[in-house]
């Protein structure tokens, strides 16, 4: 398996920014058309173990619009293959003073293109 073909990299870094241009634009639609369709995908959350697609675009619809902005760090998105691939990002806001976010998604080619399949999100004191 090659590890980083740098088209499919590429193809993952571009769907992660449009992810992210999402998330701090509270895009709901977009988030939502971002994550598999299906009873198997999971979001754990920095308050909330959410499994389904159902329980993922409720949790979304709901989420206060507010102080969504972050500044990314050591983002790293690895492709496996051409149809596998994971992103991991450190973030901060300016809402919670030394605290350090991290996020890990799992991304798979889908016939309708990239979808998320698992994401986890937690929040740790900084210790830089």
């Amino acid at each position: 398996m090659e590890i980083n073909i740098p088209a499919v990299q590429l193809e993952v870094e571009n769907v992660f920014r449009e992810y992210e241009t999402a998330l701090v634009n509270n895009d709901v639609e977009t988030l939502d058309r971002l994550f598999m369709d299906a009873p198997t995908t999971i979001r754990y959350g920095g308050g909330e173990n959410l499994y389904g697609y159902a329980e993922i675009s409720s949790f979304r619809s709901s989420r206060s619009d507010t102080n969504l902005e972050r500044k990314l760090e050591r983002t790293v998105v690895t492709a496996y293959g051409t149809d596998f691939a994971t992103a991991s990002t450190l973030f901060y806001r300016n809402t919670a003073p030394g605290k350090i976010g991290r996020q890990m998604q799992t991304w798979v080619r889908m016939e309708d293109g990239w979808k998320v399949v698992a994401a986890h999100v937690s929040v740790i004191g900084d210790m830089s």
